[in-house]
């Protein structure tokens, strides 16, 4: 783990300049989810100035970036179209507290729960969506439009192979809209996206009335924000050890992402969590540290406040190469691979994580239900158990569980000795359903007079077993 000091100032240079890449990134997707969530898009400038600036002192995760999000802005969507901007603002606090008790409760310990093949789904279906938030950006929009992505994308793959002083994507973006300045060509700009208020944030206390019925509205808006943002996060966060080949500490980044959004709600801005897409920007323009989150966030108000009217005339087609390259990036081009030799119960996992996520718009649909059905199969594999008799002795192989006691109760059925012996020593008892299957053999073996000898129980099993039948006798 990075001392506090390596965190801060062991890549002071390349944290800045990737800062800045990523403050010119963050300006049209704030907007663009504002427009999603349907508030002004000055409400996602200020959070993702707000997010990116208090979690580069409080997140968990060095070199990540947090600020407004899509996954966050299609959540809180009924919510403004039913009560409006403040009540949206009550539930970014209210989420912003259910992200810190998360965190106090310890939710990193859920991530061992999601299993790689979800972790692959996630990413890729999420390169997928970054890409089709850009389709609308350049789709018949003219032949300029995709030369200048093409020259986007040659500038950000072909320079660094030759000049890496200064980020490929920052250069991109400085070299191609002077030629745009120069030649007069007429491109789609980051100002067509909507207004941009040269001001600060200011401190406001949402207008909302402080009643059961105000909490009752929001509550549910805050919590499916608040688990959206965290399992976003916390996947980012992973996806950035890897790539960094660094660790992180989750809880604390929940936390972060918890007194960030509390922060964030009176100032005027729209819940946010951790950004994969301008995360991988970061990364892959050589952010490492803390530094570079907070350069990202206050470059971003810096940009706004006094490079408002330049940067306005930022061609979109720039911006979309750059979103592209991230989509590239991004996607786990192994997965193809991994579909062919992964067992076949993980392929489909990751297929159908793609899959819900991109059609339903929504990681966290996407995720959960990838989880599910990786433990549907989970079990369906291990709840096969065999019996092997060898004279009157029954060897028990497989976890006894709820999942495989049919089977179990089957092999004993009919029984013509009038003395047996159950082995479990190549068996495991792991809940009340496989006790109560143990107990309901021997009383119909012994209702038929067949003796019944229990053997082999390992210590965990044997202990389960007593406390719940303790008149049964076993060896």
């Amino acid at each position: 783990m990075q001392t506090l000091k390596e965190q801060w100032f062991g890549n002071v240079r390349a944290d800045i300049l990737s800062g800045i890449v990523v403050a010119l990134a963050l300006i049209p997707e704030a907007i663009a989810f504002s427009i999603i969530a349907g508030v002004d898009p000055m409400v996602g400038l200020y959070a993702s100035f707000c997010i990116a600036t208090i979690i580069a002192f409080v997140g968990g995760r060095p070199a990540m970036i947090s600020a407004a999000t899509g996954a966050m802005a299609l959540v809180m969507t009924g919510l403004v179209k039913e009560h409006g901007l403040q009540y949206l603002l009550a539930a970014t606090i209210l989420t912003g507290l259910l992200q810190l008790l998360f965190g106090v409760l310890g939710i990193a310990k859920l991530m061992r729960f999601i299993p790689n093949a979800v972790m692959i789904g996630f990413v890729n279906a999420l390169a997928i969506l970054i890409f089709m938030a850009q389709v609308p950006h350049f789709i018949k929009e003219g032949p300029w439009t995709y030369a200048f992505i093409v020259m986007t994308l040659l500038i950000v793959y072909v320079v660094p192979r030759f000049f890496k002083a200064i980020p490929a994507p920052l250069m991109a973006i400085i070299i191609l809209t002077i030629a745009t300045f120069t030649t007069g060509i007429d491109l789609k700009t980051i100002g067509d996206l909507g207004n941009i208020e040269r001001a600060l944030p200011t401190f406001l206390i949402p207008n909302v009335p402080m009643t059961w019925e105000t909490l009752l509205i929001i509550l549910p808006y805050s919590l499916a924000l608040s688990i959206v943002g965290l399992l976003e996060s916390l996947l980012t966060a992973q996806i950035v050890d890897d790539m960094t080949s660094t660790k992180s500490d989750k809880n604390r980044e929940a936390r972060g992402q918890g007194m960030a959004n509390i922060v964030n709600g009176f100032f005027g801005g729209m819940a946010g969590c951790a950004m994969i897409g301008q995360s991988v920007i970061n990364v892959k323009s050589g952010g490492r540290g803390r530094l570079s989150t907070l350069v990202a966030g206050i470059f971003l108000m810096f940009l706004i406040i006094v490079l408002g009217d330049l940067v306005v005339d930022i061609p979109m087609p720039v911006l979309v190469g750059i979103m592209i390259m991230v989509c590239i990036g991004t996607f786990d081009w192994n997965s193809f691979r991994y579909i062919v030799t992964a067992p076949r119960a993980d392929a489909f996992v990751m297929i159908a994580t793609v899959l819900i996520v991109v059609y339903t718009d929504n990681l966290a649909i996407g995720v959960l239900i990838g989880v599910i059905l990786s433990a549907l199969f989970f079990v369906a594999k291990v709840s096969k158990v065999s019996i092997q008799q060898v004279g009157t002795n029954y060897v028990i192989e497989g976890p006894l569980f709820f999942a495989s006691t049919k089977s179990f109760l089957q092999a004993f059925e009919q029984i013509e000795a009038s003395s047996i012996t159950i082995d479990f020593s190549s068996s495991h008892l792991w809940d009340e359903s496989a006790v109560g299957a143990l107990v309901k053999v021997v009383s119909h073996l012994e209702s038929q007079q067949v003796n019944v000898s229990i053997t082999g129980l390992n210590p965990a099993s044997q202990t389960l077993f007593e406390q719940l039948n303790a008149g049964i006798q076993t060896n």
